[in-house]
């Protein structure tokens, strides 16, 4: 048994700290919003599980080891001998302004399917399998693979937890809408940030319509903090005063936090106050999971910044 499965695409990634154009050095690493949370929630001391596929290349190899490195289950990777490895390419043309640039379509990661979420899901029994929008706009495969393991997931108890994580260059708002809306139905706890609740409703309270299925709904908006939504009632969360170097990975690093409080059985305030640490210790540095915290970690943040720990 896991504490957590995940399913979704993991790309290299090649970070520079300038305009591209201008050339440079460039840091080599991973990045995937699944992955970020499975390794958000391994530091924090729970078990994850990562489910995709990746060329049978370097890049492949690279995210492989990256996650066997986080203690990250990499068991079910898949390597493609037809398929490639997608990437990802970010640069900061101005302070905490990323440029994102997708090379993935056709990759390995948009060719994974419903039976071999299946399998994983019947052999590492996780407690929470969690999901994104992203996984279902790679592909007409990966939309069943994702509906389908949703639907499983749910029909034998586990929890299942989605962030909208809505990407343009991916799809539509309205093709989003018309997937993600299937999955609501099986759905333990909805991550939205405020200006995506749209995507999953059109109701005039999109919080209260959403509560008809889900157990908790999440909503981030940024600097202004977070919201958990029960049928018991609403709690806030403000973000924590911390100095912005690269807001990528950040609603990750938020979600690790609140499923790795859910695991630990805490109420929705301190789920909310282990999130919005996590997310603020993955802005204070570049790249998507390399600041995540470790459970010692989380009482950093309550020192005064140019604090020596001595």
């Amino acid at each position: 048994m896991t504490d957590l499965l995940t399913i979704g695409e993991t790309m290299v990634s090649l970070r520079t700290p300038r305009a591209m154009r201008l050339g440079g050095d460039a840091h080599l690493s991973i990045a995937g919003s699944e992955t970020n949370v499975a390794i958000g929630l391994a530091r924090l001391g729970h078990t994850a599980t990562w489910l995709g596929a990746v060329g049978n290349d370097e890049p492949g190899r690279l995210i492989q080891r990256t996650l066997r490195a986080e203690a990250v289950d990499t068991d079910w990777i898949r390597f493609s001998d037809t398929d490639f490895t997608g990437f990802i390419a970010f640069d900061q043309p101005s302070h905490d302004i990323t440029r994102v640039s997708y090379h993935r379509r056709g990759s390995a990661g948009s060719t994974l399917t419903a039976a071999e979420c299946m399998k994983a899901l019947d052999a590492v029994q996780p407690r929470l399998l969690h999901v994104t929008g992203i996984t279902p706009a790679l592909s007409e495969i990966t939309r069943g693979a994702t509906l389908a393991v949703v639907q499983a997931a749910a029909a034998n108890g586990v929890q299942v937890s989605l962030d909208v994580n809505y990407r343009a260059r991916l799809w539509s708002r309205e093709e989003a809408a018309a997937a993600l809306r299937e999955l609501l139905p099986h759905v333990h706890t909805v991550f939205a940030s405020d200006d995506e609740l749209d995507i999953l409703t059109t109701a005039d309270d999109p919080v209260a319509d959403l509560l008809q299925t889900a157990t908790e709904v999440v909503v981030t908006a940024g600097s202004k903090g977070a919201w958990s939504h029960t049928t018991t009632g609403t709690r806030h969360s403000p973000a924590l005063p911390v100095t912005v170097v690269d807001s990528i990975g950040a609603g990750d690093a938020f979600v690790s936090g609140y499923l790795s409080a859910t695991l630990d059985n805490l109420p929705p305030a301190d789920r909310l106050t282990r999130a919005t640490t996590s997310g603020a210790f993955c802005v204070t540095a570049l790249g998507d999971w390399e600041s995540l915290p470790t459970r010692q970690d989380l009482t950093l943040l309550t020192h005064a910044q140019g604090t020596a720990l001595r």
